[in-house]
């Protein structure tokens, strides 16, 4: 995750939780039906969980509540300092997807939402890999994030944000590493998940992937 993303989170940090409860009409559809897919999310998650970019702690809050542990990584310093209030149950480090604390508690799920496509091809493969080395037998990466069905797909959504007028969504997806659902099937089923894909709203899509017993 480059700097200039860092950046951007520790400037985002202040209204992130006012965009994704739709008080942004150009990040509306993106964030459609959010706090029920973070309830989804959670539910799904086994304890002890690993969150990657908690941002303000909305999912950590929910998987919190069903007492369960959260570990969780986030690179902007001013996400953290949020997350820490908002819930100083869960245990919150400095890092990264890539780069996070060697810690000592077994870790049964990985979680993230909406995040994952600041990793770019190459690094979401490596990312992949090494998440199969940490999780217990059975473990689980459950995912939510932006994916596009196909090059077609992404320009009928690009097309339909200029056309709206939503200039900085259409930059973003222009420009942000989002996937292909055939590319990150792909990428699960090398580093030898279990992988299904489910389409939540007109951008986000849940991934569960399993890891077998062995």
């Amino acid at each position: 995750m480059g700097v200039e993303f860092v950046d951007l989170f520790n400037k985002w940090a202040s209204s992130y939780d006012d965009t994704v409860a739709g008080g942004d009409p150009e990040y509306l559809e993106v964030f459609e039906g959010y706090d029920k897919m973070l309830e989804e999310l959670a539910d799904l998650a086994v304890s002890p969980v690993m969150e990657f970019g908690l941002g303000t702690a909305n999912l950590t809050r929910k998987i919190v509540r069903q007492n369960k542990l959260v570990i969780g990584v986030e690179p902007s310093e001013e996400m953290r300092r949020i997350a820490a209030l908002k819930c100083p149950e869960a245990a919150i480090y400095d890092g990264d997807f890539m780069n996070f604390p060697n810690l000592s508690t077994p870790v049964h799920s990985i979680v993230s939402s909406f995040a994952f496509h600041h990793l770019n091809a190459l690094e979401k493969k490596a990312a992949i890999k090494r998440y199969f080395q940490l999780l217990e037998p059975e473990g689980r990466i459950i995912f939510i994030d932006t994916l596009f069905k196909d090059q077609k797909h992404k320009q009928t959504l690009i097309n339909e944000a200029e056309k709206s007028g939503y200039l900085n969504l259409a930059q973003d997806l222009k420009e942000e590493y989002y996937a292909y659902v055939e590319e990150l099937n792909e990428m699960f089923l090398k580093a030898g998940f279990e992988v299904t894909f489910k389409q939540l709203n007109k951008y986000a899509w849940l991934i569960q992937a399993q890891k077998g017993d062995g």
